[in-house]
């Protein structure tokens, strides 16, 4: 824990430093840019993270009501930045669960993502409903695709860049554990399934392929006691076992399970089918004592103590880059290591999930880095001593062949008290291009979307 300054109080790490929340809703206009905004950067950059509000704590980083920012940009200028919380039921005191024992998949802190599909947009949160929200940052409200939808969504849904579909799972405490959903590129839900699996783990992300769905059932496991001390019911186990899944498109339901060596991943960066007819999943990999750590960090229950150390969200030092081959046909796997730095929040061009792609932005500490994963190389971008990079989103340019042709948008953290900036990069040599000043400090979040105002035709 660290203290508010001149208070004595401790104040969790997650309510401190980079991680500080604002305390209300703001508009500014007229941003100022240092350097040269692309013209065709125009539209919306949109990111979504925690945001306790004034004198809560609520009991772990992913837990804060979820709180939107966002910055236009048209033809190189910055026309405004305004942030806004999610508003949710919960927001308005609503309980997760009812008077009957079962959740309200409304009552959500929509905290983690926000996504474009089918011209809407949507706020997201893995325990439960979509919140449809406006390119303005205003609350529609909870969708549940005209009732179709009863479990919740994850907040890392892959949109098939050849079919438009959307694909996405929900997961649970209680059966059932999992399940599959897939969205027509019109918004529809047109499917749902069960996937069976021994009990209810945290499922944070997936990946997908042309062909197969890649399911990450791993050891970090719901245990209902740890809800007593009002924090996130989850940890380590060292008895479930770790196991990626194949599952094909066409065979919904029939998953071939590939036992590796026990780990968790937060955050997928792609997977894709090589020549040989093998999956090859590309994540960030955390070993039970580097999980713990970033655990106890975000506040969850851990058997080892985290120290005091101010982290911004996602840039723990402790993930790193690995590469699986899953073997369809042998039923084995194979396990890698690309990179033996820390890094986290991996993206890629969109345009390529599911699809062979060469190249990963991640982040870490003062530091955003490309991986050319074909030629097995990376280079660094240096955000400056004492910042704290977000979440780098590839924003492709128009008309663009190669597929790191385009820029990196990443909102950087000066600390509490100084104003945050959108950084805009070269995604192609990683140099920098322009700075936004944005009005106010931008606390560390999660993820967000680029979304312009024309959709470009893949």
């Amino acid at each position: 824990m660290t203290s508010e300054p001149g208070s004595g109080a401790p104040t969790q790490s997650y309510l401190a430093g980079h991680s500080t929340p604002v305390t209300d809703e703001t508009d500014a206009f007229g941003l100022k840019v240092t350097g040269t905004l692309p013209p065709d950067l125009t539209g919306r950059y949109l990111r979504n993270g925690p945001n306790a509000r004034r004198g809560e704590d609520p009991g772990h980083a992913f837990m804060g009501d979820g709180m939107l920012h966002g910055v236009r940009l048209r033809e190189g200028r910055a026309e405004w930045y305004r942030n806004r919380w999610v508003r949710t039921s919960k927001l308005a005191g609503a309980p997760y669960i009812r008077s009957d024992g079962t959740p309200d998949l409304a009552a959500v802190n929509a905290n983690t993502h926000v996504i474009a599909h089918a011209d809407k947009l949507f706020a997201l949160v893995e325990s439960g409903l979509p919140y449809e929200v406006t390119r303005e940052l205003d609350t529609v409200g909870p969708c549940d695709f005209g009732g179709r939808l009863t479990t919740a969504m994850t907040a890392h849904p892959k949109e098939d860049p050849g079919t438009g579909e959307l694909l996405f799972f929900g997961y649970g405490a209680v059966p059932p554990y999992l399940t599959y959903h897939r969205l027509s590129a019109a918004g529809d839900l047109v499917e749902s399934s069960e996937i069976i699996v021994p009990a209810g783990t945290m499922m944070h992300d997936f990946a997908i392929t042309e062909n197969y769905v890649v399911w990450l059932d791993l050891p970090v496991v719901f245990d209902s006691a740890l809800l007593a001390g009002g924090g996130m019911p989850m940890r380590w186990s060292d008895t479930y076992g770790a196991r990626l899944g194949l599952m094909p498109r066409d065979a919904v339901g029939r998953v071939r399970w590939f036992e590796v060596d026990p780990c968790y991943v937060f955050h997928v960066g792609n997977a894709h089918e090589d020549t040989a007819g093998r999956v090859v999943l590309e994540a960030v990999r955390y070993s039970r004592e580097s999980f713990d750590t970033v655990w106890r960090t975000l506040g969850g229950a851990a058997d080892r103590p985290q120290g005091t150390r101010d982290r911004a969200l996602g840039t723990s030092q402790t993930g790193r880059v690995h590469r699986w081959l899953l073997d369809p046909v042998t039923g084995r796997a194979s396990e890698q290591e690309l990179d033996d730095r820390g890094v986290e929040m991996p993206t890629i061009n969109d345009d390529r999930t599911g699809r062979h792609s060469r190249y990963l932005y991640t982040i870490g500490e003062n530091a955003i880095t490309k991986y050319d994963t074909a030629a097995g190389t990376s280079s660094t971008y240096g955000t400056g001593a004492g910042t704290a990079p977000g979440e780098a989103v590839f924003v492709p340019a128009p008309d663009a062949s190669d597929e790191d042709a385009g820029w990196l948008l990443s909102i950087v953290s000066h600390g509490p008290t100084a104003p945050s900036q959108l950084l805009v990069l070269d995604a192609q040599d990683l140099t920098w291009t322009a700075t936004v000043e944005l009005p106010r400090h931008v606390p560390s979040g999660f993820h967000g979307s680029w979304i312009p105002d024309a959709p470009r035709h893949r």
